[in-house]
């Protein structure tokens, strides 16, 4: 933590309202939680759950975790928890069906607004997501998060069954096959079955000579 420490800096000159300055990559903050919050994106130290062991880059994520552990914010629908109101009334919406954020573009509708700001990107290429150790820039923070393991080596997804943990949950759900023996991806030229998409394009590829594996 000490290491840590060296790194916040405040500016006793400074009278704007962000005194706070990462002496890493010059960034500017608020407060001095903020901050420390952000230098831990640049150390990979983390806020731990105690009673999942998840990780988290600040405490106010954390605080907002726990939450869902603690059922303040369950779904009278499905018995889902989450992690604060606002989110219980987004979640709300998947029962109801409304969508009530429109793209002024093209007209199609969301659930969520932040879902729109999002799509409204796909016009625009607009990249506002930028990672603090590489700058590299994304369109939306789910995948800025999901790069910043990279970078952390952050592995939240952990399997049930061996303990084995991934940085995405899209990794976890193709592994939790090798144990389930699930294979829901079939060929349509000799019905033989595999666990993961990209096994099948291989296949098909190897064995029928398919050029375009998805035909």
């Amino acid at each position: 933590m000490a290491a840590v420490s060296r790194d916040i800096t405040e500016d006793s000159h400074d009278i704007s309202p962000t005194p706070y300055f990462c002496m890493l990559c010059d960034k500017r903050f608020a407060t001095k939680q903020n901050l420390r919050d952000h230098v831990k994106r640049h150390t990979g130290e983390t806020y731990s759950c105690n009673q999942c062991g998840k990780r988290f880059s600040s405490r106010k994520d954390l605080r907002r975790h726990e939450n869902i552990h603690t059922s303040k914010y369950k779904c009278t629908h499905c018995g889902k928890c989450c992690r604060n109101g606002e989110e219980l009334t987004t979640h709300m919406r998947s029962h109801s069906g409304e969508k009530p954020f429109e793209c002024n573009v093209c007209n199609k509708r969301f659930a969520r607004s932040d879902h729109l700001v999002q799509h409204s990107r796909t016009h625009s290429g607009e990249k506002l997501y930028e990672c603090s150790v590489c700058e590299k820039a994304f369109k939306d923070p789910g995948t800025l998060n999901k790069h910043t393991r990279v970078h952390t080596g952050d592995k939240p997804y952990k399997c049930l069954v061996c303990g084995r943990a991934f940085s995405e949950s899209g990794a976890l759900n193709i592994h939790t096959r090798v144990h389930t023996g699930d294979k829901p991806y079939k060929c349509s030229l000799c019905n033989v079955y595999f666990s993961q998409s990209s096994s099948l394009h291989t296949h098909k590829r190897r064995a029928h000579g398919n050029i375009n594996p998805c035909h």
